[in-house]
């Protein structure tokens, strides 16, 4: 079966711009113009991947995804005009694992859905001789359920989150360089002035309560990479 992806975006030539270009690429798309007709979508047959657009006439993009991800983990890209570095920074803090900025280039925005589904299929649908769980001093965190709880609370973490969370886990007690990191999580070569890792950490530790000067999990060494220990 085709892998499903939801475009969210109330111009109609923009929706379908992006459909025929999924399309051709093999994937089944369907189309909403509203907040109410993406929510509707999702709770009806729940995608394998959104794009959101932003400005939205009854709800904005922003506030789209966070309802979405109070009930799903499916990869979330954002599709909007809005350039500000503090748009980004709320729709990636809200649950996007992606931001895109219009007017965009079609086959990249193709490009960026192939590798959010290749990453989200490759974290929950592991070999079944690994460990699908760790429980360690408090952090508690389930591949089979895709769910993290710290001292029972639990976390509301992207599948980007996720996936470098379980990473470091599963390398516990060894030093993980953020050229591993990036590789392993993001699935594409590391480049050397890429803070991409660096900022998906801090968005970590944040949710998980961390203090920024003595972190109880997730460590840095510096000039290396990062540890839980």
């Amino acid at each position: 079966m085709s892998e499903q992806i939801l475009v969210v975006d109330d111009e109609t030539a923009i929706a379908e711009l992006v459909e025929v270009y999924l399309q051709n690429e093999g994937f089944a798309v369907r189309k909403a113009h509203t907040a109410a007709q993406a929510l509707a979508a999702v709770e009806s047959e729940a995608p394998d991947l959104a794009i959101l657009d932003v400005m939205l006439p009854d709800l904005d993009g922003f506030a789209l995804c966070q309802r979405i991800r109070e009930r799903h983990l499916f990869p979330i890209i954002m599709l909007t005009a809005r350039v500000e570095d503090m748009d980004k920074i709320t729709g990636l803090t809200l649950g996007a694992d992606d931001y895109i900025t219009k007017p965009f280039n079609p086959l990249e925005l193709t490009a960026r859905v192939k590798t959010q589904l290749r990453r989200y299929t490759r974290y929950n649908h592991p070999p079944q001789a690994e460990p699908q769980e760790y429980d360690f001093r408090g952090l508690q965190i389930s591949r089979a359920t895709h769910r993290c709880l710290l001292y029972g609370e639990e976390l509301a973490l992207t599948p980007l989150e996720f996936s470098i969370l379980w990473y470091l886990c599963k390398r516990q007690g060894h030093v993980v360089p953020s050229e591993e990191l990036f590789e392993a999580v993001w699935g594409e070569k590391y480049i050397n002035s890429n803070n991409t890792v660096m900022s998906h950490i801090a968005r970590l530790r944040e949710k998980m309560h961390e203090p920024s000067r003595r972190p109880r999990f997730i460590k840095t060494v510096w000039g290396v990479g990062y540890t839980i220990e």
